[in-house]
């Protein structure tokens, strides 16, 4: 397929589920731009230069992932960046109605961009960054559920 495609999210932390979409869309196209979007609509654990290098830190490996930060559209970075393509994670049929309609308001807003939604892996499809942060403030295992540089991370903030 190739192209350019803009892989979006808060990644408050980044999870091994998040990793895995990434993984698999860098299969697909030429590059993808992991972009941290500022939701004012959320109060994040991490900073955005924390979520930035915890990202770096763990898809340093794979050579044709970008890592940046944006806020505003997501389409006026994808046009910024001359991508083509938006990648989301689906992980339930929850998930499909609210990206359904973000990815129509996008369609709206630019009509030359497709979004293309990977499924998740069965093993993370109940896994969110809530629930991450949830268990590790409680000090329980996360080891399955995110690299070891973010678990690091988080038990440095939870439990200092």
């Amino acid at each position: 397929m190739g192209g350019i495609a803009v892989c979006p999210g808060s990644f408050d932390p980044i999870t091994n589920g998040h990793l895995d979409i990434i993984k698999r869309g860098a299969k697909v196209f030429e590059q993808i731009h992991v972009v941290v979007l500022n939701n004012s609509s959320k109060k994040p654990l991490f900073t955005v230069e924390e979520r930035l290098a915890l990202i770096k830190d763990v898809t340093k490996e794979i050579p044709n992932v970008t890592v940046a930060s944006f806020q505003g559209l997501l389409v006026d970075y994808a046009n910024q960046v001359n991508a083509s393509a938006i990648i989301r994670g689906l992980r339930a049929v929850s998930d499909f109605e609210y990206e359904m309609q973000i990815t129509s308001m996008n369609r709206v807003l630019n009509d030359k961009i497709e979004t293309f939604f990977i499924m998740t892996n069965n093993q993370y499809s109940f896994l969110s960054s809530s629930i991450v942060k949830e268990v590790a403030k409680y000090n329980g295992k996360i080891s399955e559920l995110v690299p070891p540089s973010v678990e690091k991370a988080l038990i440095n903030k939870f439990l200092g």
